[in-house]
């Protein structure tokens, strides 16, 4: 061994003095390593670095056990060697790479809850986890049970979303977790409770009492009714028991005046008629275009026969639900043979006597359930003797065919236009009560009027009596219903157009070709008036006054039809030439 051998090795690690001496045996070494840092005292005024750099030297100098040491280990006993660390001020110099990341990577103090989440918005996932750990102490939950409050163990509190999960509350009972709910207004509940309560009824009763409305029931036009008439529906029908309307109000239909006078005859001597066997009609079915006066007919026959007169249109019989129009036409024809007898009178019967089998329903439809209920009512087992259905349309051809067999419609009546005759009488009956001048000549307004229905001639005379008052004057002159027809006919005089001399020029030749062409060509309509006054889509107008026999027959020969069209041609004749 070298001189040195027995002598004190000096070396100075982490800052602390070592003296080492040669080496020996493992288990001399252990021993007096472990007994000199035993018995070392700790200095209260090192720092907690210091003892961890001496608890890691002493861990390095067990691990280093060389060969040589070992082959030492049967050597005669030496000395023990003496370890002795002075303590010394760590300076940069004498600091390792090695003790530096050794205190940066000693391990740190860890808190109870640093495994809980952060914030006061949990997850239910995180919410449940900590749970299950122990670290929720108690939950509050909210009166409606989504969402919850909870304290930790470390008196965090959070909010939690929750739900619908039926084991919750299994869960917070197994790990001991404190449950309470936060309790409502009571004021509020009982209000809840309440309203919960009423809400039905009322809603209930809402529906009640519209639907009675809308069938005639309680709070509607037909009067109370017991709680078993809910499904009923009560029509909708005017009763007049006296209509104050006779044939003297009607002109300008004496064919159907003399139809109609038979079933008047009828409901006043119904024996006559007995006597001999026959029976009276049950139907009377007008037919005629729109303003005829088929309602004012059958008014006439209800008031000339004093017998009461139910009036009714059919588009009211048909509704949404299904067997409203029937139960409808029942309690109408109820409440007719109450009556007995009388007139009921059903206008535009084809809104729901239309041919069976082509609606979209089928069988099933509402409409063919009225009609099969109607059916049923004018000739059924039942009988309505002494009720006679009067009924108008327009449109025939789309009744079905049992309605207008014998034994329910058992007569048509055909209402057609007036005509030249009829129409003076109608001006007559509608310029009652109307101031007229001298110079009205009925005949003549009527020859310029074809094809005019009542109320067309009603309008014109009201028109007239409109004008009359407009201008000041104190009665109705021939001029006023002059400018009312051309009003009706081609549309109001455009007062506020421009229009310069040559275009009146224009239009006046235009016009005067169209008159001249009309008044040269034979078996043509006469000329009734000229006009340049500008109305509606026309600059000008050129009147002719058509026979009543060719509008009436309806027959138009071949040299007609070639004189009109070169009477549509003439104004364009002149203006070219």
């Amino acid at each position: 061994m070298p001189p040195m051998a027995n002598s004190l090795l000096s070396s100075n690690l982490f800052g602390t003095q070592l003296l080492l001496s040669p080496p020996t045996p493992k288990t001399t070494r252990k021993s007096q390593i472990t007994q000199s840092i035993l018995n070392k005292k700790p200095n209260s005024q090192r720092s907690l670095k210091t003892l961890q750099s001496h608890a890691t030297l002493a861990a390095l100098l067990f691990s280093s056990v060389t060969p040589q040491a070992l082959a030492v280990d049967n050597a005669p006993p030496t000395p023990p060697a003496v370890i002795e660390a002075q303590p010394t001020k760590p300076s940069p110099s004498n600091q390792s790479p090695f003790a530096q990341n050794l205190l940066l990577t000693a391990p740190k103090p860890q808190s109870q809850s640093s495994d809980l989440p952060e914030g006061s918005q949990w997850r239910y996932s995180e919410f449940l986890n900590a749970v299950k750990k122990g670290k929720v102490e108690r939950v509050r939950f909210s009166k409606d049970g989504s969402a919850l409050q909870l304290t930790a163990v470390d008196g965090r509190r959070a909010t939690v979303i929750v739900p619908n999960d039926p084991d919750l509350i299994d869960i917070l009972a197994m790990n001991g977790v404190d449950i309470s709910v936060a309790e409502g207004d009571s004021g509020n509940g009982l209000f809840n409770f309440i309203g919960n309560l009423l809400f039905p009824f009322l809603a209930f009763a809402g529906l009640f009492f519209l639907f009675r409305r809308a069938q005639g029931g309680p709070g509607g036009p037909g009067g109370l009714g017991g709680p078993m008439d809910f499904g009923r529906s009560k029509s909708k029908f005017q009763e007049v028991p006296e209509t104050g309307v006779t044939f003297a109000d009607v002109a300008g239909a004496d064919q159907a005046k003399l139809e109609l006078q038979e079933v008047v005859d009828f409901l006043k001597n119904p024996d006559k008629y007995t006597a001999l066997g026959a029976k009276i009609p049950k139907g009377c079915l007008l037919v005629g275009p729109p303003g005829t006066g088929k309602t004012l007919l059958a008014r006439a026959v209800a008031g000339e026969a004093g017998v009461p007169f139910f009036s009714c249109a059919a588009s009211e019989f048909v509704e949404l639900f299904v067997g409203v129009g029937a139960s409808r036409v029942r309690d109408l024809f109820e409440k007719a043979k109450s009556k007995a007898p009388c007139i009921v009178f059903i206008d535009e019967i084809d809104a729901v006597g239309r041919q069976r089998g082509a609606g979209l329903g089928g069988g099933n439809d509402e409409r063919e359930q009225t009609i099969n209920q109607l059916l049923t009512e004018m000739d059924g087992f039942s009988g309505n003797s002494g009720v006679i259905v009067l009924a108008a349309t327009n449109r025939p051809d789309v009744l079905d065919a049992a309605l207008l067999r014998p034994g329910r419609f058992d007569r048509q009546v055909t209402v057609d236009r007036p005509d030249v005759a009829g129409r003076v009488k109608i001006l007559q009956v509608h310029s009652r009560g109307k101031a007229l001048a001298k110079d009205v000549d009925f005949e003549k307004i009527a020859r310029r009027t074809p094809g005019f229905t009542g109320a067309d001639l009603q309008n014109l005379m009201n028109e007239a009596a409109i004008l009359a008052a407009r201008r000041d004057l104190k009665e109705i002159s021939k001029d006023e219903i002059s400018d009312a027809l051309e009003r009706i006919i081609a549309g109001p005089e455009k007062k506020n157009a421009v229009v310069s001399d040559e275009k009146k020029k224009l239009v006046a030749y235009h016009e005067a070709g169209h008159a001249l062409v009309g008044a040269l060509m034979p078996e043509y309509d006469p000329v009734a008036k000229i006009s340049i006054i500008p109305r509606g889509q026309a600059g000008g107008l050129t009147f002719f006054a058509p026979s009543e026999e060719r509008l009436e027959s309806g027959l138009y020969s071949r040299s007609y039809l070639e004189n009109q069209m070169a009477v549509a041609l003439g104004g364009r004749l002149v203006t070219q030439s």
